[in-house]
């Protein structure tokens, strides 16, 4: 089967998770890439000759949160040239590969491309559960606005597909058929890990203006962090930064006590699979992120916070046994029950 898999550029864990599925793929069937930015390379270097590049929309940060007004003007900006560059692309494409079959990671160009040349969509990704699940938490009055605005990207992403497979770590109640629930999609070398509970507590960042950080986790003297998205290396006393690398980084999620975080999808599923406690930060004005939060603390495996600060972390290490106790009752059978979901939808074609 001929396969045509988007990705977006937007984060890197879209990238990531998509590469688990397309490793997958590729057993059996002849399978296309197309993306954008950062994801566009990272996956052309793991899968040559297979990755069209794409233009993709970027969010703008500032001070970690989502600048709303900044990411509108960015993308009627680039509007007019992205458009023409994927019209391009969607005719090489469209004389070049034809395929029986298309996975959308909340992408929109290959979505397109199947609506033209009525084709099958699978949509695989954690985002749809906003708008096909019923959310087992009260929206707090300020994050009503995003709430909606998030409800409505996702209704318009990528709509009317064969089926929904959503991965997650919390299960609420489907309202919209057809979807499946499965557990998060993770990365061989975290399933090859046995994890350790060591000293350190990891600390990811995804704004690199959070420059009250390092004071703040200096002011918790007796704890020792690891912390990652400053992309430098430097010793702080109880703070120490490290440029980014994969194995460096496993090495120490799987051996952490505890990791901080905002709100992003992958990170946390791939704490929560080590049974890592979670004191997530979400990006403010990125609902996505806050239900990611909401989860952590609803299941009792973390705290959920609106900003970085000691006060914040010192709570969380209170409870951090309890949470602990907690996690120890999280079981994953890898990726099989994804596979297995995308088998059967496969096997109706």
């Amino acid at each position: 089967m001929r396969i045509l898999y988007g990705v977006p550029g937007e984060g890197m864990g879209h990238a990531t998770r998509s590469k688990v599925v397309v490793d997958y793929l590729l057993k059996k069937h002849d399978v296309r890439i197309v993306s954008s930015s950062r994801a566009q390379r990272f996956l052309n270097e793991s899968f040559p000759g297979r990755v069209s590049e794409i233009e993709g929309f970027h969010m703008a940060y500032k001070n970690a949160r989502v600048d709303k007004f900044k990411t509108a003007c960015s993308i009627l900006k680039n509007a007019k040239g992205s458009l023409r560059s994927n019209f391009l692309k969607y005719m090489e494409l469209s004389k070049t590969f034809l395929p029986d079959l298309v996975i959308s990671d909340f992408e929109s160009f290959a979505f397109w491309f199947a609506l033209q040349h009525r084709l099958p969509i699978i949509s695989i990704d954690n985002m749809q559960i906003i708008s096909r699940c019923n959310l087992e938490f009260r929206i707090p009055r300020q994050e009503k606005e995003n709430y909606w605005i998030a409800k409505s990207i996702i209704r318009a992403k990528v709509p009317g597909c064969r089926n929904y497979l959503i991965t997650t770590f919390f299960y609420p109640e489907i309202k919209k058929q057809p979807t499946v629930l499965v557990p998060p999609i993770l990365r061989d070398k975290i399933l090859a890990r046995k994890p350790s509970r060591g000293n350190h507590l990891v600390v990811y960042q995804t704004s690199e203006s959070q420059d009250k950080l390092i004071g703040d986790l200096q002011a918790l003297g007796r704890e020792t962090f690891h912390v990652y998205g400053f992309n430098r290396g430097e010793h702080h006393g109880n703070v120490i930064l490290k440029t980014f690398s994969e194995d460096g980084f496993i090495d120490d999620l799987a051996s952490c006590k505890g990791v901080i975080c905002n709100g992003g999808f992958s990170l946390i599923s791939e704490a929560v699979y080590l049974k890592k406690p979670v004191c997530s930060i979400p990006i403010q004005n990125q609902f996505e992120q806050f239900v990611n939060a909401a989860y952590i603390e609803k299941l009792g495996y973390g705290r959920h916070f609106g900003k970085m600060a000691s006060d914040s972390i010192a709570a969380f290490l209170y409870e951090i046994e309890r949470f602990h106790d907690n996690l120890a009752g999280y079981c994953q059978d890898g990726n099989e029950l994804l596979f297995q979901a995308l088998e059967r939808e496969m096997e109706k074609l």
